[in-house]
């Protein structure tokens, strides 16, 4: 089985499990690590994922796995792990979980903008650029990214 045939078989098997548990899935990898393979599965919600809810989910992939030959007969290790922050904005629900967040993306004509995520709908969203709101549809962004902020202007101010 081909690497695209067994992502796509892998996908259509977990999607069911994890939109049951109320999780999108986010990414499949299976690499080669010695002479197993890692399966990685990558989930998220809009609330966050927590490590009872890996733990959860753990069992019920495992299980639907278990039930079927998707991954054949070599040995696998399997991992669920929620995205990180350098995971890139690319669906508007990326965008959407990423509210309060600083992102930065280019634009369609080549430019880059900066901004504070402050709503994400289905078509577009809307970035504080420099105190001010400024709406952009999907279409003329390309992959944003979250900028790791270690203080935010907010967190100075609460603290003095």
């Amino acid at each position: 089985m081909g690497a695209q045939a067994r992502h796509d078989r892998l996908a259509e098997l977990l999607g069911p499990v994890l939109a049951e548990a109320g999780l999108d899935l986010e990414d499949i990898e299976v690499t080669p690590a010695g002479r197993r393979r890692l399966l990685r599965v990558v989930v998220d919600s809009d609330s966050g994922v927590d490590l009872d809810t890996v733990g959860t989910i753990s069992q019920e992939i495992s299980a639907a796995l278990d039930s079927t030959d998707a991954m054949g007969k070599a040995p696998y290790v399997l991992e669920v792990t929620s995205p990180g922050v350098d995971r890139p904005l690319t669906l508007p629900r990326h965008w959407r979980r990423s509210r309060g967040r600083l992102v930065q993306a280019r634009l369609a004509g080549g430019d880059e903008v900066e901004g504070r995520v402050k709503d994400a709908g289905e078509s577009g969203v809307t970035l504080e650029v420099d105190g001010q709101d400024r709406v952009y549809e999907y279409s003329d962004l390309g992959r944003g990214k979250v900028q790791v902020e270690f203080r935010r202007d907010a967190d100075v101010d609460a603290a003095d």
